[in-house]
């Protein structure tokens, strides 16, 4: 009856009332692959619509449960569970078991591309003593000598060696990760910070131009941007750039923001 309704031809919210009750009937009563037709359907007549937005939110979640729960019952030894495993402690912030997992994942499968990767942040987000450090990087070389084209490796070890004081060692790996993806806008930033401190301005910012051009709303490269003009003498570009800058500071207005702001306020006696 509520898939009839839908597809039929009444009054646009009462099709939309049916559209959304037949997929809540979908997710209580079958599996998220037979919900999935529904919901494309529903996207495409109300691409906006929160409702159908968080319908399929907990749609896909249901899919992504109902996959890792057959994951750990149907191949429960395979390298995919402990990565997953890491993966999940890492979203709960327990960067220890996730590295452990890691470690357990590429044990079983050494030449599997990403697990150095994923060992070497999750030891970072735990840790950023010189154990870890030296750890990480040596993660991230394993990584390297499985897949060479990976930028984010070369980056994150050119991030430790900065670190470390190794500034030139730095630099050659973001000029690696850019090399290898001249779009790559962090490496684009570490490197224009670079030639910022080498004062040569005239290299710094057509990286920073790249980067806010891909990032509009990134504060850090504007920052950047806005300081490396002003070295330059360029003052009318250093100007505009204060403004974005204040722009992307300025704390959201309206009615809500407002509401937010006087719960927040401490009620005098």
């Amino acid at each position: 009856m509520l898939q009839k309704l839908w597809r039929g031809t009444g009054a646009p919210e009462l099709r939309r009332l049916a559209g959304l009750a037949a997929l809540q009937c979908a997710l209580a009563q079958g599996t998220a692959e037979q919900g999935v037709p529904l919901l494309e359907e529903l996207k495409a007549a109300y691409p906006r619509d929160a409702d159908v937005l968080y319908l399929g939110a907990k749609l896909y979640l249901k899919g992504w449960n109902a996959q890792v729960a057959e994951m750990f019952a149907k191949n429960p030894s395979s390298y995919r569970v402990n990565q997953l495993s890491a993966e999940i402690f890492e979203t709960q912030g327990n960067y220890t078991e996730a590295a452990a997992e890691y470690a357990k994942a590429i044990q079983k499968n050494p030449r599997a591309v990403n697990l150095h990767y994923g060992r070497g942040r999750a030891l970072l987000l735990g840790s950023h003593d010189a154990a870890a450090l030296d750890s990480a990087r040596q993660e991230f070389e394993a990584e390297l000598a499985l897949n060479a084209e990976d930028a984010a490796a070369e980056y994150q070890i050119g991030q430790i060696l900065e670190v470390q004081g190794d500034r030139e060692g730095a630099e050659k790996r973001f000029e690696k990760a850019r090399a290898l993806r001249p779009d790559f806008p962090e490496a684009l930033l570490a490197l224009a910070k670079i030639r910022s401190r080498q004062q040569r301005y005239g290299d710094a910012i057509p990286l920073l131009q790249r980067v806010v051009a891909q990032q509009p709303d990134n504060e850090t490269a504007h920052y950047n941007l806005m300081l490396a003009y002003r070295k330059a003498g360029q003052t009318e570009a250093a100007a505009r750039e204060k403004d974005t800058l204040d722009r992307l500071q300025r704390p959201p207005s309206g009615e809500f923001s407002d509401f937010l702001k006087k719960l927040g306020e401490k009620q005098q006696p």
